[in-house]
């Protein structure tokens, strides 16, 4: 029976930390809007690499976010899988994802 109560108390510790980091995520996150506002840079993402400000292109109906100082190429989740059904003619592209899938 004890285990039981064990095995929630756990659980309800665990949703608290993750609450907690949650909303120091979101405070992190509006501080960040904040300084990029007061800097008069645009509110979007940065670069990775700390390069400047992410511009987004359309590649078919994907959106991928670009740097315009590194030329860096970010992909959100589900992207890549997006552009690689559309390179599926056997361009160069389709040939790279095939070697990766052989290993």
């Amino acid at each position: 029976m004890s285990e039981i109560f064990d095995e929630r108390r756990k659980a309800l510790e665990n949703e608290y930390i993750r609450r907690k980091e949650r909303e120091t995520l979101d405070k992190l996150r509006q501080e960040m809007a904040a300084e990029a506002a007061a800097k008069g840079q645009a509110g979007g993402r940065q670069c990775p690499l700390g390069h400047g400000a992410l511009t987004e292109e359309t590649k078919g109906s994907v959106v991928v976010d670009r740097c315009a100082q590194c030329g860096g190429v970010w992909l959100d989740k589900g992207e890549l899988e997006e552009l690689t059904n559309h390179a599926k003619s056997g361009g160069w592209f389709d040939n790279v994802m095939k070697s990766f899938s052989n290993e």
